[in-house]
């Protein structure tokens, strides 16, 4: 640890943040490795030890002789505002030095409201915020994540974007970078070479070109580099790397248990979901392969719950074998299983009826909306019935706190699908009285997000509900949910906005993202901290208009500034897809048989 750190941390809220030396955090000499990686976080330390991504790429790069990764993240601004009155640059957790010092520093972007946090980090370490402005004595800048899958926003920051899985991308990048720096040639040589590897993409090596109107006309190479972009995809998750350890925080952070990935992909086809059509296709790891995972990751870590961890675990193939077995190795050690995503209906429930250890947490359901209609137009492919009769089976078996997960905004939405909404959390009040005799006990959250209309969905043509419109809606249902075993949690439609604006987003929006963070904005996902009015200054100051992102409605000719990426899923698949989604027809889970969405075209061997 810092020194000059050290003296100030009583200072801060939770010291633990900034102190390192965890168990499992790697230490190794500095002068004795060819690679520094600093692996960023652009979130508070509790956020950022959350996410799995830093936990299986921080291992696999320092199981390597010849690289050292550390961690790095947000500072909390407490900690921010001594820093910056003491002039302490942003420093790794690991050796304490300055992250500038590095050849790599490497962000996650996992929502787009982080990305003024990310400006806030290179300034902290004195790097140059515009990648033409940095020199060879400056690290390479680059960033992995869902939020790569439009890049354009960020795209005069980031030196290049590693698109799709990164376990093997990165070790290639490694390995250029080695012989780059090896041949003494300059920066842009090695991004001129770097960008011949599969799944990378360097903003500065493409010219963009707009029509009048201000959307995007088309993308020009600058030489002979790929266009589009293919993703990276890890074919089998079993030979893939894994860690057998991982770090433990010497403070409460979001997810503090095994993290145990048990596939990759989803094929319910949610037509507002990004992840399910991005992370395609599906890939699972096998059970012998996950019971060796979790046997190791529990003597390395001592923890007493493993989460299997997937966009839906349920739909994991063997998923009754692998709970059974768990259990069974684990009965008597203390060691609990969770499943942290189910779907709605009673196998679910039936499944958290066997690995719940005490009577009775929290169950959370997503029905998304309040009416069959608007159900079917997303594609949610489940009904009242199955909410009714999974909900039925809980409160059975002893459950008598549910969640429940909505949006609101969502095309085609009328106010009767609000008022669905309120009516269905009324039916389970009623279904609970039935069972139980009263309400005593019963507690029912009905939260509301409002729907961001994002790249690669058959929804990225859609426009999003003004502010306005959104407040409506919240209010309306405000009014209805009046019962006291009824709360109501709504989510913040100015964050939704700027969500919105930058998800869909071209390189105008990067000097309006700088432009925020200089006006003072930054933690803009964290509610107190959201500084809108700085955002709608920058937006007038750079000139850009957020409505033409956010409110505007695209027809199927329209040119995306994401379309220079290739996720695998072919854009007459989505368009089907929206179309289908303006009747009212929904489209079955593919695993029944193919949809042609394209994934099986990027890569042979894949959707088998």
């Amino acid at each position: 640890m810092r020194n000059d750190i050290k003296k100030f941390l009583l200072d801060v809220e939770k010291p633990s943040r900034y102190t390192g030396n965890e168990i499992n955090s790697v230490h190794k000499d500095p002068g004795t490795v060819e690679v520094r990686f600093a692996f960023a976080f652009p979130d508070v330390y509790d956020i950022g030890m959350s996410h799995l991504g830093m936990k299986i790429l921080y291992h696999m790069l320092n199981d390597r002789s010849d690289v050292y990764c550390e961690r790095v993240f947000a500072p909390w601004p407490d900690m921010e505002n001594i820093m910056r009155r003491e002039n302490i640059p942003l420093f790794a957790l690991e050796s304490g030095d300055n992250i500038a010092a590095f050849d790599f520093i490497g962000f996650t972007l996992q929502y787009e409201l982080s990305y003024t946090n990310i400006i806030n980090m290179l300034d902290l370490a004195g790097i140059p915020l515009y990648s033409s402005d940095r020199d060879i004595n400056d690290p390479f800048v680059i960033a992995g994540g869902p939020c790569v899958y439009n890049p354009e926003p960020m795209a005069d920051v980031f030196d290049f974007f590693v698109i799709g899985e990164a376990e093997e991308s990165l070790i290639e990048i490694i390995e250029c970078y080695k012989n780059w720096k090896k041949s003494g040639s300059n920066r842009r040589e090695f991004l001129e070479k770097v960008a011949q590897i599969r799944g990378i993409y360097v903003p500065s090596l493409y010219d963009v070109i707009y029509k009048e109107d201000g959307t995007v006309d088309r993308f020009i190479p600058k030489g002979p580099y790929p266009m589009p972009i293919n993703k990276r995809i890890i074919k089998d998750l079993d030979k893939a790397y894994y860690p057998d350890k991982m770090v433990i925080p010497y403070t409460e952070v979001v997810h503090d248990r095994i993290m145990l990935e048990i596939f990759r992909g989803c094929t319910h086809g949610c037509r507002f979901c990004q992840a399910g059509m991005i992370y395609r296709p599906i890939r699972e790891k096998s059970v012998n392969k996950l019971i060796e995972l979790a046997d190791k990751l529990v003597s390395s870590t001592g923890y007493d719950d493993i989460s299997l961890v997937s966009l839906s675990s349920c739909d994991y193939s063997q998923i009754q074998l692998l709970i059974a077995a768990l259990i069974e190795k684990y009965k008597n050690r203390g060691i609990g299983v969770s499943l942290p995503s189910i779907r709605i209906d009673t196998f679910s429930v039936d499944l958290l009826e066997q690995i719940e250890k005490v009577r009775k947490t929290g169950l959370t359901f997503a029905p998304e909306a309040g009416t069959q209609r608007l159900r079917d137009v997303i594609n949610k492919g489940v009904t009242e019935q199955d909410l009714i009769e999974s909900a039925r089976a809980a409160f059975e078996h002893g459950w008598s706190t549910l969640k429940l997960y909505f949006m609101i905004g969502l095309p085609t939405e009328t106010m009767e699908d609000i008022k669905g909404i309120a009516d269905l959390a009324y039916r389970l009040v009623d279904l609970y009285k039935e069972i139980k005799g009263s309400k005593k006990g019963l507690k029912i959250t009905v939260s509301t997000s409002s729907f961001v209309p994002k790249p690669f969905t058959p929804f990225q043509w859609e426009p999003q509900d003004t502010m306005e419109q959104l407040k409506e809606k919240q209010d309306y249902l405000k009014s209805l949910l009046k019962d006291r075993s009824i709360s109501y949690n709504w989510h913040d439609n100015k964050a939704s906005f700027l969500e919105a604006v930058i998800s869909r987003g071209d390189r105008k929006i990067c000097k309006v993202i700088i432009r925020a963070w200089k006006n003072g904005c930054k933690f803009d996902s964290w509610g107190d901290f959201l500084n809108f009015d700085g955002w709608l200054k920058a937006f007038d100051e750079e000139n850009v208009d957020p409505k033409f992102y956010a409110y505007r409605k695209r027809d199927y000719q329209e040119f995306f500034p994401w379309d220079i990426i290739n996720p695998g899923i072919d854009k007459a698949y989505l368009i089907r897809e929206h179309q289908k989604a303006q009747k009212g027809i929904t489209t079955i889970d593919c695993r029944e048989y193919c949809l042609n969405c394209g994934i099986k075209k990027l890569e042979e061997g894949l959707c088998k």
